[in-house]
């Protein structure tokens, strides 16, 4: 059974059906430990940054995203961390998951059309490209 589960989060809906999906996991084995992950886009901070009122807030905000998912968690009793990486989230999470060498990786879908992941890519596509361990996408 998997020991050590890399959940990844952005606070969305799809995100949510992750950890529902990583709880059912976790919860058939009491030495199961999820280490929830959440990257702050580099690109996308600049803004937030510029819109928030101080660095206490920032963090705030970005742990509310967290907070359902984690409330889930607790609720399940599941041994759990939570880990902020800084960067692009696709190869962030892949870079982290093959350096702590999980034994799974949940992430959501945001449910792209051919065209669109062509054209955006998806971050769950690459998760699922360049991981070494197995790779469960919820949708």
């Amino acid at each position: 059974m998997y020991k050590k589960i890399l959940l990844a989060l952005d606070g969305s809906e799809n995100s949510m059906r992750a950890t529902k999906e990583a709880i059912k996991i976790a919860s058939l084995s009491s030495e199961c430990q999820i280490e929830a992950v959440f990257v702050v886009d580099i690109s996308k901070s600049k803004k937030d940054i510029l819109h928030s009122s101080g660095k206490e807030e920032l963090e705030l905000s970005r742990r509310m995203k967290l907070l359902p998912a984690e409330e889930q968690l607790k609720l399940n009793n599941i041994s759990y961390g939570i880990k902020m990486l800084y960067g692009e989230p696709g190869p962030s999470i892949v870079d982290y998951a093959n350096k702590e060498q999980f034994d799974l990786v949940i992430i959501g879908s945001r449910g792209l059309n051919s065209l669109q992941e062509m054209v955006l890519g998806s971050v769950s596509h690459k998760v699922v490209k360049r991981v070494k361990c197995p790779v469960l996408v919820v949708k």
